[in-house]
């Protein structure tokens, strides 16, 4: 089984045991067109909703051909829920506009938090969810070997886990232990 990916510049071969696989690096720059950013940065992420599908960076491509809008959605992780919302939201913002679209849900290359826009980062935290850390760093805060997760209430980092698993799947619940307040930190997901 072989997969194609068309942006052959973002492929690298991993080393000589392990030519014949081939991964594509975390982030390919979505084909959107420009006269549909706009109505995408309608819809919102049903769990956190001050971020759009922009700010997320699930949507892949956007392009409108001959009427019909063909929009791919990445979900954020194999079998998140929201995905089925977010495919009615799209069809409905489209279709209050009279338009016909087609939601492909695409699961390679796999989402990661790096597609997170800096603003989105910024609209988490302002909202009460700690931006994701790098993957050696998320991993130590999640171990509870360092103490690095940013309080968004108080911004300190005297900071400590207390359940592997927030709101939701994708996110830790944590505890500021200055400020004593709990608040959820986005996983670092690659």
């Amino acid at each position: 089984m072989s997969t194609v990916f068309s942006a052959s510049e973002n492929i690298k071969t991993w080393g000589s045991a392990g030519s014949h696989l081939r991964r594509i690096n975390s982030f390919t720059q979505p084909k959107i067109d420009e006269h549909l950013k706009q109505i995408l940065h309608q819809v919102s992420d049903p769990e956190i909703p001050v971020l759009t599908v922009l700010d997320l960076g699930v949507i892949r491509e956007a392009i409108e051909v001959d009427g019909v809008i063909h929009i791919k959605l990445t979900p954020t992780y194999s079998g998140c829920p929201a995905m089925d919302v977010l495919g009615d939201d799209l069809k409905a913002v489209f279709e209050k506009l009279g338009k016909q679209v087609e939601v492909q849900l695409v699961l390679s290359p796999a989402w990661s938090t790096d597609w997170i826009s800096e603003e989105g980062l910024q609209k988490m935290e302002e909202y009460g969810i700690a931006r994701p850390l790098s993957e050696l760093s998320d991993k130590e805060a999640l171990l509870g070997n360092a103490r690095i997760v940013k309080c968004t209430n108080c911004g300190s980092t005297n900071t400590r886990k207390v359940s592997q698993f927030g709101s939701t799947a994708c996110k830790a619940l944590f505890q500021c232990d200055d400020c004593h307040e709990p608040f959820d930190y986005f996983k670092c997901l690659k």
